[in-house]
């Protein structure tokens, strides 16, 4: 047997493959229903992904039209049968016949040296097809403002961004669009997953697992509304535990931030923000053993995205870019600490991702790590104050301690960058 022979029939092989893949999880769904009655199941699958290899063989020895009149007389077929299938079982759905075309197409890609891409289509297939209860469910969750965000997300991540410029515009190339909105897509996308966790774990599973998601997609807003309820008086110790772990996601979250824009950054970050992360750790076990109750609350959570917050945050982006490349013209390193602690205190996602970004091309890391740690303890000062406005004095003693211990941490940490 020749190579070109041992090609052939492995590639129909997996054409097969292909087909029995796609055929099992259609047979598994269908096998209670009464032979005769099913439009495809293992088998017929299995000889679709073949049929698919041997009219792409044709094709690419006789012309490639042939695949084309092929697949209309398969769908032709598939859909005879269905229409036959519905009189009896009264099931409009049109599932099996779309992926018996699929199944089609993939054999004749496998024949056609695609492989690796033919095979990789079959097996998501195969789950897609099976994850029909999981998909459903999902669906149900949602509400008319959730699917809208995630078109909208969709929206500014695959059709927006790849039109904005990638280059820089006004005094000191300050401002990248393409880079701005970038940046405003990571940021949207980290909110949104805190906002779907949120909503399939619920948020009535316990304050400190409340404080944790809330903390994904706003620590400022966990915050706020903890310190609401702790205005009740009650479950003080259970709130303030909540409160400091939502402050302490936000240092996991500048880490993933920098890992996506400047990966050289995220090692010289890693001192402070760990150091101040494990002291906020540390409160947070400390109070919540404490505890005076395990306690539950409903928190308002609201959807995290929405396109006039992300142009909010993207104009505020901006405006810390540009600010951040002035004041380095202007200041020098004092300059740039000047806006991380300026901006930190009301966004510290925004600094951290201009300084990242900055110190690709003309900004030291080492001033873009001290910025950036900065504006993080000009966040965590603040949030504590709001905590402490709103709540009172008796948050006094649990959560300003662990705030300036993890603080006075981070910034004795950039002595020995």
């Amino acid at each position: 047997m020749t190579n070109g022979m041992l090609e052939t029939f492995t590639q129909l092989g997996i054409a097969i493959a292909i087909g029995l893949t796609i055929g099992l999880e259609r047979g598994w769904k269908d096998r209670e229903s009464d032979e005769g009655l099913r439009v495809a199941g293992l088998r017929t699958f299995g000889l679709i992904g073949l049929l698919g290899g041997l009219w792409g063989l044709l094709a690419h020895q006789l012309d490639t039209w042939l695949l084309g009149f092929a697949f209309l007389a398969l769908a032709s077929l598939l859909i005879v049968a269905h229409v036959v299938a519905v009189s009896h079982t009264k099931d409009f759905g049109i599932t099996t016949i779309v992926a018996g075309l699929i199944t089609f197409a993939l054999g004749a890609l496998a024949v056609s040296g695609s492989i690796h891409v033919a095979t990789a289509g079959a097996i998501i297939t195969a789950l897609i097809l099976s994850l029909k209860p999981l998909l459903h469910g999902w669906l149900k969750l949602l509400d008319f403002d959730e699917l809208s965000a995630i078109l909208k997300l969709a929206l500014i991540w695959i059709v927006i961004l790849p039109l904005m410029p990638d280059q820089g515009f006004g005094p000191w190339q300050a401002i990248n669009p393409y880079q701005i909105w970038w940046m405003v897509v990571l940021i949207a996308g980290i909110s949104f997953a805190g906002y779907a966790a949120i909503k399939i774990v619920g948020s009535r599973k316990g304050l400190l697992i409340t404080g944790f998601l809330g903390g994904l997609v706003s620590s400022t807003a966990a915050t706020l509304n903890l310190s609401k309820l702790a205005q009740k008086k009650a479950r003080i110790a259970v709130i303030c535990a909540a409160i400091l772990l939502a402050e302490t996601i936000m240092f996991p979250r500048i880490l993933l931030e920098i890992a996506v824009v400047n990966r050289d950054l995220l090692v010289p970050t890693l001192l402070p923000i760990l150091l101040m992360t494990a002291v906020m750790l540390v409160g947070v076990i400390v109070i919540w053993h404490r505890k005076e109750a395990p306690g539950e609350a409903e928190l308002p959570v609201t959807n995290p995205f929405q396109i006039k917050m992300a142009l909010q945050f993207g104009l505020l982006l901006a405006l810390v870019m540009f600010l951040a490349q002035a004041f380095m013209a202007w200041l020098g390193d004092a300059g740039i600490y000047l806006v991380a602690l300026i901006s930190g205190i009301a966004d510290v996602d925004a600094i951290t991702l201009s300084l990242a970004s900055m110190a690709r091309s003309d900004l030291a890391p080492e001033t873009a790590v001290r910025g950036i740690v900065i504006a993080a303890i000009a966040n965590t000062l603040f949030k504590t104050a709001l905590a402490l406005m709103i709540a009172g004095r008796q948050m006094l003693w649990r959560l300003l301690p662990v705030a300036l211990i993890a603080c006075v941490a981070g910034g004795v940490s950039l002595f020995w960058l």
